[in-house]
């Protein structure tokens, strides 16, 4: 298949343009015909053509708000019995997102086509997950799709809900540290050597050591400004681009399973998703071994990601799922024994999607007792930080004053 820039008319003589997939340029134009368009010119996709098609997708990001609100109102317009051309087009004038306007034309114009709806969003996988398509691909084969929608709508806004509240708990200790950082500078830029120079010209004798280690710290940041600026651009460029390798997403990941509070709340984390999307893809009609696969992907943690692939090789081998899953090093025993008793009763999704809403309270929990115990460690740091300047400048004024 190939790609082709059109111009066209339609219906009413008004000018569209667009992309279309085709395998030449003769079923470009009667796949236009057939979409109720009058070509105009039909060009095979080259540089140009590859950016219109760009643009037409919708370069830009769509908020996972509006994929989830638009899940949640097809879902209910398909098993209102609205056809699915109808609501998409319905639904793509509703979206405030140009972006995501952009992509349900692209989608609508290639269900109307022949398209079935999974191929059509696979088109966007940058907007729609791999759990998205399979989901929607296995509800059109059974005949569930709005069934399958309701799930989908579900998952998102429990995921939605998870983030916002790990967003929430967290901004109060990102801003303390945030206005850590900036006091200490300004402390050690402006108010320290001032109070340096006066302590220097009124005492004749050594100023303590704490006030030496002070002033040595202000007059390096100070005299190597731009080195300190450079490091930092430097290493968040590094840093950056490093976390977006395989190997940096596994070290990070690595290292955040040895944190000690970190870890618990990124297993809880983890379960709870794992739990979630698995049992709905089981639901869904999806294979074990698919499922697994596709649910070690949408985690977002690659240690967990591989210890879920070795279970599917040995759920190809033979294995109950339960077996593998008894065995990580990161699961938690009541994972394996839940899915043990779902594959015991035929019963998998209803038994995971108990676990989901267990592990759903205690990550908010988790979250909760960790911004617990970072704002109190970040108000004492923040104090300890300007006692210790506070006592490096009225140590000095102290002694010259009983000298006085």
């Amino acid at each position: 298949m190939a790609q082709f820039s059109y111009k066209a008319l339609d219906k009413d003589g008004k000018p569209k343009s667009g992309s279309i997939e085709a395998a030449n340029e003769s079923a470009a134009r009667s796949a236009l015909t057939r979409l109720n368009l009058k070509p105009i010119s039909v060009n095979k996709a080259g540089k140009n053509g590859d950016i219109m098609a760009f643009l037409n997708k919708g370069g830009g990001k769509v908020k996972s708000k509006d994929i989830v609100v638009f899940t949640r109102q097809l879902a209910t317009m398909i098993d209102a019995g609205v056809p699915l051309v109808r609501s998409l087009a319905t639904l793509q004038n509703q979206t405030e997102s140009e972006a995501f306007k952009k992509q349900l034309s692209a989608i609508s114009k290639d269900v109307e086509s022949g398209t079935a709806f999974a191929d059509a969003l696979e088109k966007h996988k940058n907007t729609f997950s791999p759990i998205y398509i399979n989901m929607v691909r296995a509800g059109e084969a059974g005949g569930i799709l709005d069934d399958i929608l309701k799930k989908l709508a579900l998952q998102q806004e429990k995921d939605a809900a998870i983030r916002a509240k790990f967003k929430s708990a967290m901004t109060y200790p990102l801003v303390l540290i945030f206005i850590t950082v900036v006091v200490f500078i300004a402390l050690m830029t402006f108010v320290v050597p001032k109070v340096g120079t006066i302590i220097a010209d009124l005492t004749s004798g050594e100023l303590p050591t704490m006030t030496k280690v002070m002033l040595a710290i202000s007059d390096f940041i100070i005299g190597f400004w731009f080195i300190h600026v450079a490091v930092i651009v430097f290493s968040v460029i590094f840093l950056r681009k490093f976390l977006k390798t395989p190997k940096g997403r596994e070290t990070r990941d690595k290292m955040l399973l040895k944190i000690p509070a970190i870890r618990i709340l990124v297993v809880k984390l983890a379960v709870a998703r794992f739990s979630r999307i698995f049992a709905s893809l089981m639901s869904a009609g999806v294979s074990v071994i698919e499922s697994i696969e596709i649910t070690g992907k949408a985690i977002g943690n690659t240690v967990i990601e591989k210890e879920l692939m070795l279970a599917a090789k040995a759920v190809a081998n033979g294995e109950q799922f339960s077996e593998p899953l008894s065995r990580s090093a990161v699961f938690p025993p009541i994972v394996s024994q839940m899915m043990a008793i779902g594959e015991e009763t035929g019963q998998t999704d209803q038994v995971l999607l108990k676990v989901a809403d267990f592990y759903e309270e205690e990550v908010d929990a988790a979250v909760e007792g960790l911004s617990s115990i970072l704002e109190p460690i970040l108000i004492v740091v923040m104090g300890g930080m300007v006692g210790l300047i506070a006592a490096s400048v009225i140590g000095p004024i102290s002694g010259l004053a009983n000298d006085i």
